[in-house]
């Protein structure tokens, strides 16, 4: 890592970092609080005579010490990643990714710095605009849940991305179509509960169940209703079935399709836009395939990561 500094530094090249505050006071068993800019934290931590309140100046700060040790002082350093989940972990939800984004943006616009780099701009890309679907879970499910937009373009939270700070929605994405308001749902049959728990498995393992995860939006949910989240996810992720056949939601005579939103709380049973990996043609829908893209994210996210990107710029 010296070596690395080093080189960093002879050719003026900056140190990338990337902070997920949410996971690091969750690991070190900290106050939550002390995760946001807003002081409401009973959590402080002292070096010399300075007193840290919050986690991004005391981490950030913490790198331009280690980089002064490595004799790489001069070393830019900017923020790679930051951001807050939504959902799939404890203290993830759109409450709390509103207060972090509401003290944290406008403290980045004042330009005022840190302890050690008073007065000095911070570059910091937010991570990130929407969610993946398709996020590895090294770190855990909510690496799914970054996005300040749900799928569909609707933002989910108010945030000021100027960082002047005021209560107010970013624009929706324009151009977006949902496919028909129907889901599939786990028609009670419990003959077999081994047969019942292997679809339900197999249905997670194509698409994202992770808000079915500890401290997620359906975590909350009875068994039979989270064998129906997972058969929706996969019924809207291959893009439903056809209009005349339901073979997307047979689930070998486990499941059904029905007309009205199973929606439970704030567990949301998602339809799905219509997207780069569908095409409708005389009222059938077909999938085409859609690539992976880096193992991370599938076409679908990439068209409606386009679709904000040019209603926002």
């Amino acid at each position: 890592m010296v070596r690395y500094a080093h080189h960093l530094r002879d050719n003026n090249s900056p140190f990338f970092l990337s902070i997920f505050p949410i996971h690091y006071v969750s690991n070190k068993s900290l106050d939550l609080d002390f995760a946001f800019m807003d002081n409401r934290s009973s959590y402080s931590v002292k070096d010399n005579n300075v007193t840290y309140t919050n986690l991004f100046e005391y981490l950030y700060d913490s790198c331009h010490w280690a980089l002064a040790k490595a004799n790489a002082s001069s070393v830019k350093i900017i923020v790679a990643a930051i951001g807050w989940p939504t959902d799939s972990y404890p203290g993830a939800t759109v409450e709390n990714a509103q207060r972090f984004y509401k003290t944290f943006l406008p403290y980045i616009a004042s330009g005022r710095g840190t302890p050690m780099r008073p007065n000095q701009r911070i570059d910091v890309f937010l991570n990130n605009l929407s969610d993946k679907n398709r996020m590895f879970l090294n770190l855990g499910s909510f690496q799914r849940h970054w996005g300040i937009y749900k799928f569909n373009g609707e933002p989910k939270f108010m945030v000021d991305l100027s960082g002047q700070g005021r209560d107010i929605y970013p624009s929706n994405g324009k151009g977006v179509i949902h496919m028909p308001n129907r889901w599939c749902v786990f028609n009670g049959n419990i003959d077999d509960p081994r047969k019942v728990e292997a679809m339900r498995k197999m249905a997670c393992n194509e698409s994202d169940c992770s808000s079915l995860d500890m401290g997620g939006s359906c975590s909350h949910l009875d068994y039979e209703k989270q064998v129906s989240y997972a058969f929706n996810r996969y019924f809207q992720t291959k893009g439903q079935a056809s209009q005349t056949s339901n073979d997307k939601c047979d689930f070998d005579g486990l499941g059904k399709v029905v007309p009205d939103d199973p929606s439970d709380g704030l567990c949301s049973f998602p339809v799905e836009i219509l997207s780069a990996e569908h095409i409708i043609t005389e009222g059938e829908m077909f999938v085409i395939g859609g690539a992976m893209l880096h193992g991370r994210i599938s076409a679908s996210a990439v068209l409606s990561a386009l679709t904000l990107l040019w209603m926002i710029l």
